[in-house]
């Protein structure tokens, strides 16, 4: 076993921790990430930064909040003068091989960070026949789709084939890191035949229901999406497809399990798996996520990891972050960060220790209204396009998707939007997050707690200095005498 492992990383996109078997859904097959967690270390409360793809993998890869650098919508990647994960462990000595979706770095940079890359989407990530239902079907918009062509004609089944003749082939004596970011279980709600009808709407376990005193936006979405005049049994069958999806990813994750065992990597090969935020997938009736949702669907996401020396069949039940990822890779790997971040290394639980049980989760959403320039372009959409509605109703309603901050304990979730509505949750008693009980006099003490706790973060982690500062001789000359 080398001091240094390889490292393969795999990442479904819009995977909720709750719809994995081994996160506790009664109905859906999950057998190789089952597999994964017996052999390795499933943290069971794991929360995301952001609800959304770019700003939750700039955090992963950074290990700092969306806010630190104004990573808080989907146009704003990490640029060249930042530091990543795979530009640490490429110049740390690693080979880095990217094979999958991007949405985290700006385009014209990856020699930094990736030996090899490709397989980016050229075209819709899905496969099929497309959207099966007329403009005028209350069904248009709820993204739920026909049956997606071939398994193999999938991209993500392609991306996941490179990463297999990689690990037969390759013979390079330098560790590597192999980055799999697949596209599946995000939505539209497709996949192949044998995926597709997998699960039975009607065995689908009871959907959260609309809730109260929930934020405007919610009914405000199910309105635009016309998801309102949707049957409870349309809701009930995208979750099935959505389960048949993540079974496919399931599938995909056992091929590369198999080849790293295959190649005789098994000893000296840490797997990682993780997701960059969930997936409403009918609950609340609603589909999708938005910017600034905070319920646990969108939030807690499944992190498992499998790593030389580490535990086997250890539970971790205390709460972790996703800008955890960067630094356990960097201690996996035995290199120093030169930037300021705030992720914490989850290698001791690795190896079998606990969490911290003070720990809290936060996370963050949304834009102020002046940034228009963080709002998609509206012109860009026709009224054809899936995301309409979700563009044209945060252009006229920006309150929708208003500035949001998040603390989460374990027992306690509250949000806070200055310009629109803020919620509060007793989890303990109200698990599904149905009754905000935000501003009620019998939770005052706890909501001021939660709220100075969230204040102090936000002030710790504010901004970070360069450390390259250090270097360039910039005091004025009356401090430098």
């Amino acid at each position: 076993m080398r001091d240094r492992p390889n490292l393969v990383i795999f990442m479904p996109d819009q995977l909720r921790a709750e719809s994995i078997a081994c996160y506790g859904h009664p109905l859906v097959r999950t057998p190789n990430i089952d597999r994964l967690a017996r052999e390795g270390v499933r943290f069971e409360h794991c929360f995301t930064q952001y609800p959304l793809c770019s700003p939750a993998r700039c955090g992963m890869l950074t290990g700092w909040y969306p806010h630190v650098r104004g990573h808080r919508n989907v146009y704003h990647l990490l640029r060249p003068e930042e530091p990543n994960l795979f530009k640490y462990l490429k110049a740390g000595g690693y080979d880095v091989y990217w094979y999958g979706s991007n949405d985290v770095l700006v385009h014209d940079r990856f020699e930094e960070s990736a030996t090899e890359w490709g397989f980016f989407a050229d075209g819709p990530e899905w496969k099929g026949s497309g959207n099966p239902w007329s403009p005028e079907d209350p069904r248009y918009y709820s993204f739920l789709y026909g049956e997606a062509g071939e398994a193999e004609d999938i991209p993500d089944s392609r991306r996941v084939e490179a990463a297999l003749r990689l690990l037969r082939e390759r013979r390079s004596s330098r560790p590597f890191c192999l980055y799999l970011p697949l596209f599946y279980p995000h939505p539209p709600f497709t996949a192949p035949a044998e995926f597709y009808g997998m699960y039975d709407p009607a065995d689908i376990p009871p959907l959260r229901p609309t809730g109260e005193n929930k934020p405007e936006f919610h009914e405000l979405i199910r309105r635009s999406r016309r998801l309102d005049e949707l049957d409870a049994s349309v809701l009930r069958a995208i979750n099935a497809v959505y389960l048949g999806m993540v079974s496919f990813s399931d599938r995909l994750l056992g091929r590369v399990l198999d080849a790293v065992d295959a190649a005789g990597r098994r000893e000296d090969t840490a797997v990682l798996f993780c997701s960059d935020h969930g997936e409403w997938a009918g609950d609340y009736g609603l589909v999708e996520k938005w910017s600034n949702g905070m319920e646990d669907p969108l939030l807690r996401v499944p992190l498992i990891v499998r790593a030389p020396g580490g535990a086997r069949g250890h539970e971790v039940k205390e709460i972790v972050e996703l800008i955890d990822v960067f630094g356990t890779v960097m201690d996996l790997a035995g290199l120093d960060a030169q930037h300021t971040y705030f992720g914490r290394s989850l290698v001791p639980q690795i190896r079998g220790a606990t969490g911290d049980p003070e720990r809290a989760a936060f996370a963050e959403g949304g834009y102020h209204a002046t940034e228009q320039h963080a709002f998609a372009p509206a012109r860009d959409f026709p009224k054809q396009h899936i995301y309409y509605p979700k563009i044209q109703l945060e252009a006229s309603h920006p309150s929708s998707v208003a500035r949001t901050a998040m603390i989460r304990t374990r027992d306690l979730k509250l949000v806070c939007r200055p310009d629109a509505s803020n919620e509060l949750y007793d989890l303990a008693a109200d698990p599904c997050e149905l009754r905000n009980v935000h501003g009620r006099p019998e939770y005052a003490g706890q909501q001021q707690k939660l709220m100075n706790h969230l204040l102090e973060n936000l002030v710790r982690t504010s901004d970070v200095i360069p450390q390259a500062l250090r270097d360039e001789r910039s005091l004025p000359p009356l401090l430098d005498s």
